[in-house]
């Protein structure tokens, strides 16, 4: 069975294809895109719609950087503040501080209209229970009383890749990547598999993949 990914970004599809023994293609659609602080609510929302307009199973992502000095912003709001801001400008308002610590966090959403067996990755049924779980909580939680008849079941997958906020390095990647270090190096500073293999995305599409092949 082919299964769409949901993005403007074909490298989120080359990447998708190293974890997945079925066929993904890309399917560009922009995807209505609530504001929320919850990554789960944002990414379960726009795999619905995308559902909704392609019919067929899809998957879909959201992530962002979660800086500890910031008290977790710019989080979901990542794409906004790169856009009007900028990765220097983060950088400036961090380096004062003492603690650069962030993580990348991130969560692949699958939809195909059909109900999820409980297991231990999260189903949003779009009633926002369970939302004061933070990511790594999330992973572990397990939520099969929260169906409510009518709606589109989400899976969610969670995965983060903890590292800190550095001046920017290396010509990679994209967004972030440059002042995102992890392991000494930053993830414009890796080769796309090198990324892959630790990310947040390449986590959470694992997670998702071990499951999907029990589908």
């Amino acid at each position: 069975m082919t299964l769409r990914f949901v993005t403007t970004n074909p490298g989120k599809v080359r990447e998708a294809r190293e974890y997945l023994a079925d066929p993904v293609e890309q399917l560009d659609f922009d995807t209505p895109e609530i504001q929320d602080e919850d990554l789960g609510a944002v990414a379960a929302h726009k795999a619905r719609e995308a559902y909704r307009h392609a019919g067929e199973p899809v998957i879909v992502d959201d992530a962002g950087l979660f800086v500890d000095a910031l008290d977790g912003f710019p989080g979901p709001y990542s794409s906004y503040v790169e856009d009007r801001l900028g990765i220097e400008r983060v950088w400036r308002l961090v380096e004062p501080e003492t603690d650069h610590a962030a993580a990348f966090r991130g969560v692949v959403a699958y939809c195909d209209s059909e109900s999820f067996a409980a297991t231990p990755e999260p189903v949003d049924h779009d009633d926002r229970r369970g939302q004061d779980l933070d990511a790594d909580d999330r992973a572990g939680a397990t939520t099969d009383e929260q169906v409510r008849e009518g709606d589109l079941p989400v899976k969610l997958f969670y995965g983060v890749a903890p590292g800190r906020i550095v001046p920017p390095r290396g010509d990679g990647g994209f967004g972030f990547d440059p002042i995102f270090e992890y392991d000494d190096r930053t993830f414009a500073e890796m080769d796309p598999a090198e990324k892959n293999a630790v990310s947040h995305r390449g986590r959470a599409l694992e997670r998702f993949a071990e499951w999907y092949e029990t589908r």
